[in-house]
Formats: C-alpha cells, sequence, structure tokens
C-alpha cells in the first residue's frame, strides 16, 4: 500500500488486506474481520461513508437492553464512524462511484485499520480518499481518525459530512424487526466540542460522545470546526485532512450528573495531546501487550499471520478492571446470538487469558460470582438447590435464551438448551479451579471461587437421583454439549463433569480449613453450609453413573446412544469437513449416532490424568468418525486429542479449519460477528495441541508435538506469577522462568520432571 499512512504500519507479517473492494457478499463478513476495539468498545470495520448494505456496529461491553426484543441483547450504540464527502452531488461511495483502486489494511501489532481508495466519478474526475483510525488500548474511552481528501485532475466543490450517527439499529431476527434501543437525551456545544448522550430505553443507561473535528489543507495546523456539515473548494492537487478525536463514555460506572463533565474535560485533553500522541500511547500499550500474548513459529509465515489475528480479536474482546462484564459468543464485533454470555467464555477463551492476563481472566469469573443470586434463583425456579448459570447470560444474570431460534437446515425450532443443558454449572466451576491452578490466587478463592464451587457442588448433589436397585447416581434429562439429542439419561459428559465438580469442592473445603480456617467457616455461615453436607459431595461423586461399552471399549456417550442408527461419515468438503449424508435430515439426528461437537472427546481434553493413551485412542477413533462439526467449538478440541493420540494429519487439518474460520468465513456467518470460541479454541489447539502443554501433577507440562514443517514454535505464559517464556522444537524444550525471587520451577518434559532455576534459559533434550 502506497500510503500517506504506510510509514505507521507494521512488517508484512502483522498485516490483515482488503485488496479490493468487498462485493455486497463479503461487505458485511469483511466489517467483522477488521473490528477495532480495546474491550471497552468493539467497532466494525464499516467504511466511513456507510454505503448501502453496510451494517454499522459499535458495542460497548455490558450494554444491554430489551426494548422491542424478546430477551435483552447487545446495544448497536451510535456509530461515531460516519464521515462523508459529497463531490458538486456525487456522494464519495463505494458503492456508487467507479474505484480504480482500493486496499485496507488492518495492523494487528498496532491495532489501527488503513484505508486508500481511488474513485472515479460520472464526470471521470479521480479522487484519492485515505484514512486512518483506532481505538485506543491506552485509554480505551478515547477513539481518532484522520482522513485526506486530494482531487487528482481538477478544482471541485465539496461538502463535509461529519456526524455520530444516532439512527443505528440492532438487526431483526426470528419474529423481529430492526430495533432501536436509544433515544437522543442531550445535543450541545462547548469551544471545539460536540457533546451528544443518549439513553437506552429500557435499562436507563446513558452513553456520551464528545468529538472534536479539525481540518487543515495540506500538512499545515488544523483548525477545529463545530460545523457538522459544512462546504469547501479543493484545487487539482491540493489536499485536505480531517482529524476526528472522540471519546465514549457510560453511566455503567459514571453517574449520570457527571458523565457529561467527564466526557467534555477527556475530550479536551485527548484533543490537547493530538493525533501522533495519542497513537503513540495506544502503540506502546499494544506493544506490551502482544509481549505477553505473541506466538512465533518458524516454517510457516502465513498460520503465524492467522494466529496474531485469532489473538488480536481476543485481545479486544478482554476488558480490563471491570468484574461485571464477560465476552459474548460473537465478541464486540457482531450481533451474533445477540452478544450471550455461553460456557464458550470459560471452556474455550478463559486459558488465553489465564495465561497471558490473568486480571481479565479474574474479571471474567467475577462476572459469574457477581450473578450468583440470580443463578440461585434459576436453580430453585427448577426445583434445585444451589447455583444454576443461565444458558445465555447478558447483563442482570438471568436467563436470556430466546424461546426460537434457526435449526441448520433453516426451520424454526423451539430452543430447549436452557431447560437441560446443565453442564455450564460445572463449566464455570472448571474455569474456576484452572484459574487457581495457574495463579494459586488465594484471595479470589476466598472472596468468590470457594462460593462458586461450593454452591455448583450443591446443585449437582440436589440434581442427582438415587438408583436403589443399582446403587448409582443418575442424572436424567440432561443435555451434553451435543445438541442433536436434547434430553438424554446419564450423559457421560454432564455426569463426569459433576463428579469432578463434587469432588473438587470437597477437596477445596478440606485444604481451605486447614490453611484458611476463619475463611472458610466465614464462607459456609454465608450459604449455611455443613461439614455433612461436603461429605455427601464426595460420596455422591464416587457413585455416579457412567456407562462403558464392553464391546466397544469404549465411554458410551449416553444411556442408548449405542443402540441408535449408526452413520459413519464418509465424504467432506473442500475445507475436509464431514458432509451430512444425504440420506438423513437434519430433524432426524436424535435417532443416529451422529454427534454435533466435541462431547465425550471433549471430556479427554479436559482431564488428561483420568484416561489412559489407549482410552482415549479408542474414544476418539469411535467419535471422530460420527462427529459432524456443526458447531465452531468442535474443530480445536478434536485437533488436540487427534495430535495426541496420533492422528496428527486429521489434527492439524482441524486446527486450520479453526483457525481460518473467520478469516474464510468457513462457517458462512462471520458477517454476525467474530466466533468467540474458534478464538480460544485455535489458540488452545496451538499451546496446548502442539506444545503439548498441559496441567499434570500440579506443574506445567510438556510434550510438544509439532507439524512436520513447523521448525520451532516460542510463546509465553503465566503461571503463579512467574513467567515462562518457552521454545519448543522437535526434539527440544527451551525454557526460561522470570521471576523476582531465587528459586525453581518444577517442569514435566514427556515423562521426566526437571527443576528450572529462576531466571536462567534451560534447554532439555530428547531423542526421536
Amino acid at each position: 500500500m502506497k500510503s500517506i499512512f504506510s510509514k505507521y504500519l507494521s512488517p508484512e507479517k502483522w498485516l490483515i488486506r482488503e485488496n479490493k473492494w468487498a462485493c455486497p457478499e463479503e461487505l458485511n463478513v469483511n466489517e467483522s474481520v477488521l473490528t477495532l476495539g480495546n474491550g471497552y468498545v468493539g467497532s466494525r470495520g464499516i467504511y466511513e461513508e456507510i454505503p448501502e448494505g453496510t451494517e454499522p456496529g459499535t458495542y460497548i461491553a455490558g450494554v444491554f437492553d430489551k426494548a422491542g426484543a424478546m430477551v435483552a441483547e447487545l446495544v448497536n450504540v451510535p456509530n461515531p464512524i460516519d464521515f462523508r464527502i459529497i463531490v458538486e452531488g456525487e456522494k464519495l461511495d463505494i458503492t456508487r462511484m467507479d474505484v480504480l483502486e482500493h486496499e485496507r489494511v488492518l495492523d494487528l501489532r498496532k491495532g489501527i485499520l488503513v484505508r486508500r481508495t481511488v474513485f472515479m466519478d460520472t464526470k471521470k474526475r479521480r479522487f484519492l480518499y485515505e484514512s486512518m483510525r483506532f481505538f485506543s488500548l491506552f485509554d480505551t474511552h478515547v477513539g481518532c481518525m484522520q482522513v485526506y481528501f486530494k482531487s487528482l485532475d481538477r478544482e471541485a466543490k465539496i461538502i463535509i459530512q461529519d456526524a455520530i450517527d444516532d439512527s443505528v439499529t440492532n438487526a431483526g431476527s426470528i419474529l423481529e424487526g430492526r430495533k432501536r434501543h436509544t433515544q437522543v437525551v442531550d445535543v450541545s456545544s462547548t469551544g471545539e466540542l460536540t457533546y451528544m448522550c443518549v439513553k437506552t430505553y429500557t435499562r436507563k443507561i446513558r452513553i456520551a460522545y464528545t468529538s472534536c473535528l479539525a481540518v487543515a489543507r495540506g500538512r499545515g495546523q488544523g483548525m477545529p470546526t463545530l460545523n457538522k456539515i459544512f462546504n469547501m473548494s479543493i484545487d487539482k492537487g491540493e489536499t485536505l485532512r480531517f482529524t476526528k478525536i472522540f471519546t465514549i463514555y457510560t453511566s455503567r460506572h459514571i453517574s449520570q450528573r457527571r458523565i457529561k463533565a467527564i466526557a467534555l474535560r477527556d475530550a479536551r485533553k485527548a484533543a490537547h495531546m493530538g493525533f501522533e500522541e495519542l497513537l503513540g500511547r495506544n502503540t506502546e500499550a499494544w506493544r506490551k501487550r502482544w509481549a505477553a500474548a505473541d506466538i512465533l513459529i518458524k516454517g510457516d509465515e502465513d498460520v503465524e499471520k492467522a494466529l496474531r489475528f485469532n489473538i488480536y480479536h481476543m485481545i479486544i474482546s478482554g476488558k480490563e478492571a471491570d468484574e461485571d462484564v464477560s465476552i459474548g459468543a460473537r465478541t464486540l464485533s457482531g450481533e451474533g446470538y445477540r452478544g450471550h454470555v455461553f460456557w464458550d467464555t470459560e471452556m474455550f477463551l478463559l486459558p488465553f487469558y489465564i495465561y497471558t492476563r490473568p486480571d481479565i481472566a479474574r474479571n471474567l469469573l467475577m462476572y459469574r460470582y457477581n450473578r450468583l443470586n440470580p443463578a440461585r434463583e434459576i436453580a430453585a425456579k427448577q426445583g434445585y438447590r444451589g447455583t444454576l448459570f443461565p444458558w445465555e447470560s447478558a447483563d442482570s444474570g438471568r436467563e436470556v435464551t430466546p424461546p426460537y431460534a434457526k435449526n441448520l437446515d433453516g426451520t424454526i425450532i423451539e430452543i430447549k438448551t436452557m431447560d437441560y443443558e446443565h453442564h455450564i454449572v460445572a463449566d464455570v466451576a472448571y474455569g474456576v479451579w484452572h484459574y487457581h491452578e495457574a495463579s494459586k490466587d488465594t484471595g479470589f478463592m476466598l472472596r468468590a471461587g470457594l462460593e462458586i464451587m461450593f454452591e455448583t457442588a450443591r446443585f449437582w448433589a440436589s440434581r442427582v437421583t438415587y438408583n436403589k436397585k443399582k446403587k448409582v447416581y443418575e442424572i436424567k434429562r440432561a443435555m451434553g454439549p451435543d445438541e442433536f439429542h436434547e434430553t438424554v439419561d446419564n450423559s457421560a459428559y454432564v455426569n463426569i463433569m459433576a463428579s469432578w465438580n463434587l469432588e473438587k469442592a470437597h477437596e477445596y473445603y478440606e485444604h481451605f480449613s486447614k490453611t484458611k480456617g476463619f475463611y472458610l467457616r466465614r464462607v459456609s455461615r454465608k450459604i449455611s453450609l455443613s461439614p455433612g453436607e461436603v461429605k455427601k459431595w464426595k460420596e455422591i461423586a464416587g457413585r455416579i453413573k457412567v456407562t462403558h461399552s464392553k464391546t466397544k471399549k469404549i465411554i458410551e456417550q449416553f444411556d442408548g446412544y449405542l443402540r441408535k442408527r449408526d452413520i459413519i461419515i464418509k465424504q467432506f468438503d473442500k475445507f475436509f469437513m464431514p458432509i451430512l449424508p444425504r440420506n438423513v435430515k437434519i430433524r432426524d439426528m436424535s435417532k443416529t449416532q451422529l454427534v454435533k461437537q466435541a462431547d465425550v472427546v471433549m471430556l479427554l481434553y479436559l482431564f488428561p490424568e483420568m484416561f489412559s493413551k489407549e482410552e482415549a485412542k479408542r474414544n476418539y477413533t469411535y467419535y471422530i468418525a460420527r462427529t459432524l462439526h456443526k458447531s465452531s467449538l468442535s474443530p480445536s478440541i478434536h485437533s488436540i486429542v487427534g495430535n495426541e493420540v496420533g492422528d496428527t494429519a486429521r489434527g492439524y487439518i482441524l486446527f486450520l479449519f479453526s483457525l481460518y474460520a473467520d478469516l474464510k468465513n468457513t462457517h458462512r456467518n462471520t458477517s454476525e460477528g467474530i466466533h468467540a470460541a474458534s478464538l480460544g479454541g485455535t489458540w488452545q489447539a496451538c499451546i496446548m495441541g502442539f506444545g503439548g502443554f498441559r496441567i499434570m501433577s500440579g506443574m506445567p507440562s510438556f510434550e510438544p508435538r509439532l507439524p512436520v514443517h513447523w521448525k520451532e514454535m516460542s510463546f509465553s505464559i503465566k503461571w503463579r506469577s512467574r513467567n515462562l517464556a518457552i521454545r519448543v522444537k522437535d526434539t527440544s524444550l527451551e525454557v526460561t522462568v522470570f521471576s523476582r525471587k531465587k528459586g525453581n520451577q518444577l517442569i514435566k518434559y514427556f515423562d521426566s520432571v526437571y527443576k528450572i532455576p529462576f531466571n536462567k534459559k534451560i534447554t532439555i533434550s530428547r531423542k526421536r
């Protein structure tokens, strides 16, 4: 790209390019792919002129509303990226004018979006339009946009329209039309600043915008203007520069009385700093973030760049210093699933934050803790004790799963996940354990973690029924991750997760009664927990039914699964993904052994010490042949387990499918937002799969299995307040444990345990 902004761009291995004008079919996909953000706000990668067919989307973490909708949804708030140029009656628009040259570049390392487009109007006049914008990672309330406009052939008269567009709406869905969630409550100007405040209809959240637009000819000093629509003339070869700096605040954490004053104050500060200083601070913030999160691969630059794309989107999804928000299934990049939070967060996204930004991981778990009371109400309403987290969660913590949705074949079906997919209870508990095991954050456990573990265990103790004849506990009418089979008895995933949850809660109770007895008693009093109840958890945990097939020597996914019609997948598409056999209809899936996504295989991944290599291979081999991967959650998990059991070729193919889920729109719905679970699953497939990293016997363990053409892979993880720099090769592991203290770190490498001294690079080798 030969652009005035080229000097700001990173090397090619950090750049995602849109090399041509996206046709209407690709327009909304690219808007998701090129999303900018910082954890507080997400802004879809729209064209500034808002062409026909575009879906402007600006989403603020935690801002939900229900006006005109069946359930609360993430609000599409007013769009600050609205800048239009009209040249003598013709709008500069990528869908209306001829486009002679066009390119947009997302710089993953700096979080900036750069554009260069050459337009030609009906009079054959050419115009060069260049822009760069970003939402600051340093100050997450600040956004900046700079535009250069040049008339290449002759003088022209132009009209400039700069706006914060409050007419945006949320997309319609089943039984609903488009919805507008905000109304303007204040518009004013102060000095060179303009101010607008809107309020959501039902939640009454205020969103305040303050902006400043400066205009300059050439590269001279910009002059602020209050005008939002103004006329200008431009000579042939002359360049105009427009610089827009804006701030966004909400009343979620600022009182309505103070929000205007704070917004104006900080906008003045930002305007005084100017574009270059704000960009520099943003760049430095990104440098620090990448220092902890980057993955280097020698031998495959394309995969390295695609991995960075996935990591970039996780960086702009995680909010700092906010214990009241989580991450939705489509991040802050679109309205898929209405911005709701699923089990995806704890099982797929959380590990990335645990090992790169544990403070954000803690925030995500605090989001669940702060909604324990609504979860208790859900459990009580269904006749259970303890806490039952909603299958879909928004701001309140109450159940917001919509009653209807489109099935894979396009038909409208009734949704039952909120009534039966109770495994989310244990999934959240697993997230608590995972975070604590990697961080040893005792303060978190005493404040929140123990209460979550105890209340989730209490739920399972009330959810089981005792079979006197078989002397086992059963969980009936539940649903595992495989949603093709909706209400089953004794789902292996549900039962094993429940058993683990009960056992782990008992273990925590015993441990903290010895080490932090005062705090444990305080938690116990708060929730009326007795030692007798805890003792019962252990008894139940050891007797929950899990069915093993003696003939096939596998775990049966649920009671009666192996009696269903057995169909082996034999056809695959261009991505090597399974094709549904022609003689099977979507509505008949429950009558077959076909599986939607990782279910039993998910257990093989979550509990590597629970299954022998032989058991894992038998179960993986059986279920992979029957899994359709009709969820973005599936390929990454099968990739990891496939690598572990020796199915490396397929493991790599599944990794690539997950890796390129959004870059190549493999699920055909990236237009609705980036697939959050795919982002986190891809990271895990790389670090846990190829890097072979797991927690084994309470220590970091590595059994690398690099693809044959990868020479080495380097990454960092945070482990109990230490930074581990890891470099894996085919026959060696290089480890540096950075710590402010003196000491050693135990590391397991395949079957041997090594004592690694702090702050010293150690290389461990092995024979092939």
